[in-house]
């Protein structure tokens, strides 16, 4: 079978990269002394006084509105609208406060816009964070009739002190992964191509399609209170580039990461693996592979800490340890899925 990646799709990662560093050198200048935290981190950090910062994060929902406009069913991806952008808040240790959102279309449908409102306020309920206001925008010349777009945005606050990731993160420490609802909101490019090849097949399509369309997962009731016990060293919120999220709680240490047995996580993934064809390095670089969120525990705290989130509904591995880094080299990932060989991922 021919192998589809990413790449392949349309999509080019290694440019995202590069744009995300040129934004953070033209936008140095407008920095002042209470910014913590800028582009290229999970969430923004502005301090308000000693105690108090606030965090902002935005995102959308990309592609995945295809299939939304395809079978007509928009109550979710609102849903999957906040839960980017809140997901990324709680990375840095925040407590959401509130959201906006902005929704774009060609000719307003008040139906459709009212169900994707609803989904909305459904992943506000989840984050426990209030929808504040929006904005609603008619452009028929830049938008095909019957589709829209989504973008919004979350604030949060923290104490200084509670901020993650920590700095004594060490060899030693465990990785907890915490289960996904599927495919989350990353990868839909590829996706809708791998989808391409059930055309022919309408019930299967059809059923594909709606498990595509399944919401992503919202952490924040869950690990609520654990961030303000500080029983988590660090997160990384599973989302675009995969398992690369992962060294962005720590560059200075590696990874090393056993994945879930297959039959653990949600059976999209099967189908994935069987209609693109990528090996397992690939596959890591683009989806969440089941796991959306990765914690960075003290080994004497992790049985404790996978008690709580199974207590609270939450499906959790142990999925590995933080190592030392290797000398001379950046941080990576070694990667080991049932009892093969470890792949290296360098971040």
């Amino acid at each position: 079978m021919a192998k589809l990646d990413y790449a392949q799709a349309g999509v080019d990662r290694d440019a995202a990269d590069r744009l995300v560093k040129r934004i953070s050198e033209m936008t140095r200048s407008t920095l002042n002394k209470n910014v913590k935290a800028s582009v290229g981190g999970y969430a923004s950090l502005y301090e308000l006084d000693s105690k108090r910062w606030l965090a902002a994060s935005t995102d959308g929902v990309g592609t995945k509105l295809k299939l939304a406009f395809h079978l007509n069913e928009h109550r979710t991806v609102g849903i999957d609208l906040v839960a980017m952008s809140v997901n990324d808040l709680l990375c840095v240790g925040a407590t959401p406060l509130f959201f906006l959102d902005y929704f774009a279309t060609s000719k307003l449908n008040l139906a459709v816009a009212e169900q994707v409102i609803q989904g909305i306020v459904e992943g506000c309920n989840q984050s426990g964070c209030a929808l504040v206001g929006g904005e609603t925008a008619e452009m028929p010349d830049l938008y095909s009739a019957g589709e829209y777009d989504l973008a919004g945005f979350a604030v949060g606050t923290l104490s200084p002190k509670k901020a993650l990731p920590i700095k004594d993160i060490r060899s030693g420490d465990i990785l907890i992964g915490i289960g996904s609802s599927g495919c989350h909101s990353n990868g839909y490019s590829l996706l809708r191509k791998l989808l391409e090849k059930e055309t022919n097949e309408p019930h299967i399509y059809e059923q594909r399609a709606r498990e595509l369309l399944t919401p992503t997962k919202i952490y924040a009731k869950s690990l609520a209170d654990l961030i303000e016990d500080q029983a988590i060293k660090g997160l990384a919120h599973i989302t675009g580039s995969g398992f690369l999220n992962i060294p962005r709680i720590s560059e200075q240490v590696s990874y090393e990461i056993q994945m879930p047995p297959a039959q653990e996580v949600p059976k999209i993934y099967n189908w994935v693996r069987e209609k693109s064809g990528l090996s397992l390095d690939e596959l890591c670089q683009t989806f969440n592979m089941g796991i959306g969120m990765v914690a960075v525990v003290n080994a004497k705290k992790a049985s404790a800490v996978m008690t709580h989130l199974r207590k609270v509904g939450e499906k959790v591995w142990q999925i590995g340890e933080v190592v030392t880094r290797v000398s001379g080299k950046g941080s990576q990932l070694f990667v080991r899925e049932d009892a093969g060989p470890s792949l290296t991922l360098d971040y």
